[in-house]
């Protein structure tokens, strides 16, 4: 039975990460890195493009799972007319240059006929590593990649898949180990699989210990935020946008985009959201790596950049991949990593603006960035560009990029610390340039019969980005065109108390609904004193998160599924920001 979205739940060592399904198999795996070349790339075909399956010989009458508490060791449950049995998967916190993956299952009762079957298809499903014994287990090299693949039963391979067949009494215990390191190095050393289970239980619990704040969603939110930091890349902070590639926005549709990069705009969603919940060092990470990425010239900036800060990642097709459930093509890199945006300069202040009110140290490297940066707005912020969406059209005028333009001209103006406190002539001239961009955004655009701020100058329609005006204080909430333009998205966009990013098309197969949306309306209703709707449209994401937690990058209405990419941080932060801000005494993107 084919697998959704939603059947996975995600385990990772803070490099990587991997997907495991309701059925026990692991079917996404990049290593040495998120963004590496996968192993593991069953979600975007069959068994045979790469997985590593650990079940009952007959299917399941019953399957159960959970996180082992606020940890990222996952635990599944198989009943089956024999007996029952538990999977724990985990991968230990790396902190040398070898990662595991480790999976024990135990009997709980009676006798489970149990099998695995490890496929290991590297070039994102193509090509098996050549297999030998050394040592007593099982070593993989293909390339660059060594494999160790150990375990307390004797194991098959052939033609470089690995498999066994076991039964599994009551009491009975059975380890997997799965290494991966340089293919020209020694063997990495066996593992205390039950040590290191203890460890990585600690590890997260005491990781997440240091949030305390109330939530009416308490569960929720903690699972966010391990999400997030199981989306960072540890060595260097930066976070993913999304754990996967090739996942659909569309049934069967052509947005299938590789999300295993860091967004430069998820920048003051991500420091709001790790400030706010008491993640001082994320916070100051994440903006340290933001800062090393742009460099210093604001002109070659990119929107997205690898997780170490490289700046390519050239998109292509894998055609050899069938996709998940026929979405075609399944592309690898993203070509709008070169986009024009102009929204991501003001992010960038926007977030230096809030470090310093949260009290984080700044430099004069930061605060001569800030300075290129908005000196290269002045220049800029006319030019049309591809929007919060990055439409893959011809470049626009779009609203929400000109207000980010004059958030990132207003923030330097407010920052406590930066050139302009300290030469008069450039404060003038940016306070002249800050007063003419607003009047331009509200004479252009504003629909002149309803009062609505537009997607793009010219037009009358609306995307749900304009939610974050008031948010990021362009007008107050009571402004009438701020309450025109939420009534005229939630008249037009508003689908089963989610919200779509754009108007669904008259003809053809719809997108689903975009999660951080819903999130943001949810803000402006609290803004509005509109306090229990607001509290029910986070209920209702609430709702659609999976069993584990998880959220997706969108959810379709009428197939009740989450699609895009998966987990995605975007959504988490969105939620996490909304029911933080829910709770009052929060940082505020708009100052308050």
């Amino acid at each position: 039975m084919a697998k959704r979205i939603e059947d996975y739940a995600m385990i990772g060592d803070g490099q990587s990460l991997a997907l495991v399904g309701l059925n026990g198999a692991i079917d996404w795996l990049c290593l040495p890195r998120f963004d590496s070349d996968a192993c593991f790339a069953a979600l975007l075909g069959r068994p045979e493009h790469g997985s590593w399956e650990l079940c009952p010989q007959v299917p399941a009458e019953e399957t159960r799972r959970r996180y082992a508490g606020d940890t990222l060791v996952l635990e599944t449950e198989f009943r089956t007319e024999g007996g029952a049995c538990l999977v724990t998967d985990f991968m230990p916190i790396r902190e040398g240059k070898h990662s595991s993956l480790v999976r024990i299952v135990s009997g709980l009762s009676g006798v489970v006929e149990m099998r695995t079957t490890l496929r290991a298809r590297f070039d994102y499903g193509r090509v098996a590593p050549w297999y030998s014994r050394e040592e007593g287990v099982l070593v993989g090299r293909i390339g660059p990649d060594l494999l160790v693949v150990r375990a307390d039963i004797p194991l098959r391979e052939e033609d470089g898949t690995i498999s066994a067949a076991f039964p599994l009494a009551a009491g009975q215990q059975v380890v997997f180990c799965m290494q991966h390191g340089d293919s020209t190095a020694s063997l990495p050393p066996a593992l205390d699989a039950h040590a290191l289970l203890r460890q990585t239980k600690s590890w997260w619990l005491d990781w997440i210990s240091a949030f305390t704040r109330e939530t009416p969603w308490p569960d929720l939110v903690r699972r966010s935020l391990i999400t997030l930091k199981a989306l960072t890349y540890m060595p260097s902070g930066g976070i993913l946008a999304a754990g996967t590639a090739g996942l659909p926005e569309k049934p069967g549709g052509r947005m299938n985009w590789d999300y295993r990069y860091c967004w430069l705009r998820d920048s003051t969603f991500t420091l709001t959201a790790f400030l706010n919940a008491g993640f001082d060092g994320e916070a100051k990470a994440w903006l340290q790596w933001l800062l090393r990425a742009i460099g210093n010239s604001p002109e070659h900036i990119r929107i997205a950049y690898r997780v170490d800060g490289g700046r390519h990642m050239q998109e292509r097709w894998a055609k050899w991949l069938p996709g998940f459930e026929g979405a075609l093509p399944v592309r690898i890199g993203n070509q709008a990593a070169g986009q024009r945006q102009l929204d991501i300069f003001g992010e960038i202040v926007d977030s230096s603006h809030l470090a310093e009110q949260a009290g984080l140290d700044r430099n004069g490297w930061e605060m001569e960035i800030e300075r290129r940066l908005v000196e290269h707005v002045e220049k800029s912020w006319r030019t049309p560009d591809q929007g919060f969406w990055e439409s893959r059209g011809r470049p626009r005028h779009y609203v929400y990029s000109k207000v980010m333009a004059w958030v990132a001209v207003d923030r330097f103006l407010k920052l406590k610390a930066s050139a302009a406190q300290s030469d008069p002539a450039l404060r003038t001239r940016l306070e002249r340039l800050r007063a003419a961009m607003h009047a331009e955004i509200c004479a252009r655009g504003v629909a002149p019969k309803s009062g609505h701020f537009t997607a793009y100058y010219g037009t009358r329609r609306v995307q749900a980005e304009l939610l974050l005006l008031p948010l990021v204080g362009f007008l107050p909430v009571e402004d009438p065109r701020i309450s025109a333009t939420i009534a005229e998205i939630e008249r037009v966009l508003v689908q089963g108390g989610l919200v779509r990013r754009k108007r669904a098309p008259l003809f053809g197969g719809e997108e689903g609904c975009f999660i951080a949306c819903a999130c943001w309306l949810a803000s402006c209703m609290e803004m509005q004193n509109r306090h229990q709707e607001a509290r029910a449209m986070m209920q209702r994401v609430a709702d659609i998160a999976n069993d584990v937690g998880l959220l997706a990058e969108e959810y379709h209405v009428p197939r009740q599924r989450l699609y895009g990419n998966y987990p995605q941080a975007l959504s988490h932060l969105a939620f996490i920001n909304a029911a933080l801000g829910l709770s009052g005494g929060t940082y505020q993107r708009g100052g308050g």
